[in-house]
């Protein structure tokens, strides 16, 4: 009997032709945004870059505290080594905290889930979060608090100044714009929480104000190569959650009319990435950080090209007229990766043989 693994490479050679075509069909508008509160022949997901490519590394569905956390946060540490890169940024995609969190802002679990699991010394550069579900709830107290206040000492990599906020990166002559969404929402079946009282979400008019507040956002003058948004529940996923209904209504004609390049998002525990014909947007899943993983459930080929249900993290390198990224194993191998321009132009990458 053929083994996950082997099934889901062999899925993946199926679908990448189809989708490399496909993907290339769906052009990008021009994208618009802010940051407040020609397409290049792809190289082998290897090669090293030039020096003006900044590296950014995210990882969702992290925040167990056990040895797959662990496995994960170390596999980023030496594989930054053996590609003689440094990452520039961090991208936390919720989930960030998994049961008690005793102390809140002064909990140990700052120093032995984030401080020490992701030393400065291997990872000196700023840490963005979004909350996910499991952020919202209270054990004992909010740890949605706890995170913002810990990011508002100023004295911590940890940034998240609000639920939700703009930044763009790098800081001087940056070439993407990131808008870092809060996700959660009331009664939305994708989502869940568990029925535990001690989940809590934004009420219905939080979710109003915040998606009126994205489309002011995205009003503005794009002064960046790439747009991409962040949060921590899919829009579209092949995973046990399944489509986000509510992401969906509120965000995803945004996403089409501005011409966003990319959503990356977590809470499905495995590693995905899907193209729809005609969509500007790449949806990539990177919810592999740790907690237990989830199986393929949506297995069209209309919303391939790649899924694995493995642990990892996931590498975006972006460069002024390329982006690149990679779905990374604890092992440091890579298991799919594809490049877009930032004409919205999708390449799948062929990959070595491991």
């Amino acid at each position: 009997m053929s083994s996950p693994r082997e099934l889901t490479r062999r899925v993946f050679l199926q679908r990448a032709f189809a989708f490399s075509a496909a993907a290339s069909l769906a052009g990008c508008a021009q994208g618009i945004t802010s940051a407040t509160g020609g397409s290049q022949a792809p190289a082998s997901p290897t090669t090293p870059a030039p020096k003006e490519t900044v590296h950014l590394f995210m990882v969702g569905d992290w925040g167990t505290g056990d040895s797959n956390e662990s496995a994960v946060a170390t596999a980023m540490q030496t594989y930054q080594t053996q590609q003689g890169i440094t990452a520039s940024a961090l991208l936390m995609l919720g989930d960030n905290f998994y049961g008690d969190m005793t102390g809140g802002v002064t909990s140990a679990r700052w120093q032995s889930g984030f401080e020490q699991m992701f030393p400065q010394s291997a990872f000196n550069c700023p840490a963005y979060a979004v909350p996910g579900n499991h952020d919202y709830q209270n054990y004992p107290t909010s740890k949605v608090a706890a995170e913002l206040a810990y990011a508002a000492q100023g004295n911590t990599r940890w940034t998240m100044p609000s639920t939700y906020y703009t930044f763009q990166f790098p800081a001087t002559n940056p070439l993407v714009t990131f808008l870092a969404l809060d996700s959660n929402a009331p009664n939305e079946p994708a989502q869940p929480p568990p029925p535990d009282s001690s989940f809590f979400t934004p009420t219905a008019a939080n979710v109003a104000t915040e998606a009126a507040w994205l489309a002011t956002q995205l009003q503005q003058p794009l002064t960046t190569p790439f747009l991409i948004a962040m949060g921590h529940h899919p829009v579209y996923s092949n995973g046990q959650h399944g489509d986000n209904e509510t992401l969906i209504t509120n965000w995803d004609p945004l996403f089409r009319q501005y011409g966003v390049h990319l959503y990356l998002a977590g809470h499905d525990h495995d590693l995905q990435h899907l193209e729809f014909t005609g969509h500007p947007t790449s949806f990539v899943g990177s919810g592999g950080g740790g907690a237990p993983l989830y199986a393929e459930v949506a297995a069209e080929d209309s919303r391939g090209p790649f899924f694995d249900e493995s642990h990892g993290f996931s590498h975006l390198e972006i460069q002024s007229s390329l982006l690149t990224f990679r779905h990374v194993d604890p092992n440091g191998n890579i298991l799919h990766a594809f490049t877009k321009t930032p004409q919205g132009v999708v390449t799948i990458l062929t990959l070595p043989q491991q």
